[in-house]
């Protein structure tokens, strides 16, 4: 059994977003046979039209690879594709848990960036194997001097130790092949020793139930094995093992350094937990796995049908769809401008885009999405600590003692030309600068700290504007900092629209109150009477605009005579616009509710 474990190469490809990844999978699969040239599409692991369309990995795939090597012994490589967003980091390490190697993977035109520094320092923490690739050694506008320098200066390797590569043409496959086997150790464990597996990831199959994604660690698992789940304590019988080949294939057994899946009457994606360690119910193992941490959500938001009726086929959907993403969490919310919803967390703006659009796509749904929020952690005069994601969460002022909110460290990198743009927008975005380091080619790493709120709506598209597309961006959050924050309220008339709130730092608390009030003010329909649009802090009103009344000309049959009959008519409209205000109710149209992520 231990002289199987030593043709066993588990490894995953990490790089940033569009460095050619998925491409390279396809080649690998291609060059392996896994993949006949009547099944051969672009990116054969994105299963998803979503990620065919944008062209990006969400969910972490896995596939085995058999490899007949130069030194003709027969390999097989578990290759567990990795996302290149940092939206989708807790998938990248679910990947990175599972191997003993990766490949770094780089674009010669584009160089080093934020995600490839990110995914890399993930995988030094686990100490795996790199093996540096650059990619797209074809393009016109490779700089391929410059980017072996960088490649060399952060993996402290010689430049003999890069492997180049165009995964679109197809070059340099073969060469990765052989060192995979030659670099990456095989998986240590010993088959013999009571079982130990990894829950790498979970999903559901409306036919099969549940389906586990595992990596063997020690001893080995078949259909005739009961499974205990050891941090709940759960006892499963196993229907089935077997791999990916991408396809799923039924396997007799799955023995210490496999990567496979197990099937075994789980009914709920909930039951099993990310990270757990299965273990078999005779013979169980005394010690878990070190598993992983559970995804937390960074931005919130509420998801409301538009139609009331709705409200049922909305829950429906968002539990299917979390039975295939536990990284999303929603919970019922209810706003008096809005009617029934969701409150809903994801890992970043990009993540809740693609539940959004998934929503709408494959269960046909028609939302209005509010404004992304962040998570707050509210100090009260009574000394006690709440989290709270949503502005109607917030207790009245006057029993708030502080507010702290969550803090980034992000890595910009960027050319020497964007500098000067980028220390200005880090500075409107109340950014701490924490250094900068220059690399070869003119390229510069900037670290800073932000406020996730700050950073989690537009800053990414206004990067990407002043430095013409080259900055890249990548960002971790580290805990939470007090500040000078309050809740701002929008009254449309003299009444608080609730899912129009905001939290926000007091110091651009009264240029918002006014952009929101003049936005609002185009998009709110005019009513009968004149209708008050306000921002407001606390009981105090800092910015207003008004929606004009639609006006009959009531004096227009008054060709003539005392002009008291027109005053006489006038007076009565204005009467009747004053009990039409006591009792109107305006409604608030959907681009309302976006017009807060419209204001700069």
């Amino acid at each position: 059994m231990k002289k199987v474990q030593e043709f066993i190469r588990n490894f995953s490809i990490i790089a940033h977003i569009d460095h050619g990844k998925s491409t390279l999978a396809d080649r690998l699969l291609q060059r392996t046979g896994c993949i006949s040239e009547r099944e051969m599409r672009e990116q054969v692991l994105d299963t998803m039209d979503l990620e065919r369309e944008r062209g990006i990995t969400i969910k972490a795939q896995c596939a085995r690879m058999p490899y007949r090597a130069k030194d003709g012994r027969e390999y097989t490589l578990n290759l567990i594709d990795t996302p290149g967003h940092v939206d989708f980091h807790h998938e990248v390490s679910r990947s990175l848990g599972a191997s003993e190697g990766a490949l770094l993977l780089v674009d010669a035109s584009q160089g080093i960036e934020a995600q490839t520094l990110a995914n890399f320092y993930k995988a030094l923490e686990r100490d795996l194997t790199i093996i540096p690739v650059v990619n797209k050694i074809d393009l016109p506008q490779a700089d391929l001097h410059n980017v072996m320098l960088q490649m060399m200066d952060l993996c402290d390797c010689e430049e003999e130790d890069i492997l180049l590569a165009s995964a679109k043409e197809g070059k340099g496959t073969e060469a990765i092949l052989e060192a995979i086997v030659r670099r990456i150790p095989p998986p240590q464990g010993d088959p013999e020793a009571p079982l130990r597996a990894l829950v790498v990831d979970s999903f559901f199959n409306q036919y099969r139930g549940v389906i586990t994604l595992i990596r063997l660690v020690d001893g080995s698992i078949s259909a005739a094995n009961d499974i205990r789940l050891m941090s709940s304590d759960r006892l499963y019988e196993v229907d089935e093992v077997g791999v990916f080949t991408p396809k799923m294939k039924k396997v007799e057994r799955l023995s210490a350094g496999d990567v496979g899946y197990l099937i075994g009457g789980i009914k709920e994606v909930s039951e099993v937990d990310v990270g757990d360690t299965l273990t078999t119910r005779r013979n169980p193992a005394t010690e878990p796995l070190v598993g992983y941490h559970p995804a937390k959500p960074m931005v919130f938001c509420g998801l409301f049908p538009t139609a009331s009726g709705e409200y049922v086929s909305l829950r429906d959907s968002l539990e299917k769809l979390h039975l295939n993403d536990s990284s999303f969490f929603f919970e019922p919310e209810s706003s008096d401008a809005l009617g029934f919803g969701f409150r809903c967390g994801f890992s970043g703006l990009l993540h809740m885009e693609v539940i959004q659009e998934r929503l709408e796509r494959e269960y046909e749904l028609e939302l209005v999405t509010t404004a992304p929020n962040v998570e707050y952690e509210i100090v009260t005069t009574g000394g006690e600590t709440h989290l709270i994601d949503s502005p109607s969460q917030m207790p009245l002022w006057q029993h708030v003692a502080e507010i702290r909110e969550p803090i980034a460290e992000a890595t910009i990198i960027t050319s020497q030309s964007s500098v000067g743009a980028i220390i200005r927008l880090a500075i409107d975005r109340r950014g701490v600068e924490k250094g900068s380091e220059y690399l070869e080619g003119g390229r510069v790493i900037m670290r800073y700290e932000f406020p996730l709120a700050e950073i989690v709506t537009d800053f990414f598209d206004r990067l990407k504007s002043i430095s013409s597309g080259y900055a890249s961006f990548d960002y971790e959050v580290v805990g939470f900092r007090s500040a000078d924050l309050i809740k701002l309220d929008i009254l449309v008339n003299s009444d608080p629209v609730d899912a129009l709130s905001v939290i926000l730092h007091r110091s651009k608390s009264s240029s918002r109150g006014r952009q929101l009030c003049e936005k609002l003010k185009a998009v709110v329909p005019r009513q009968q009477y004149a209708v008050a649009i306000q921002a407001a802090i606390g009981g105090k009103i800092i910015a207003r605009e008004t929606v004009s009344a639609l006006r009959k000309n009531v004096t227009a049959k008054c060709y003539g005579g005392d002009i008291t009959r027109k005053r006489k008519l006038l007076q009565r409209q204005k009467e009747g616009k004053r009990r039409m205000k006591q009792v109107g109710n305006v409604q608030i149209p959907q681009e309302a509710f976006m017009a807060i992520l419209e204001v700069e």
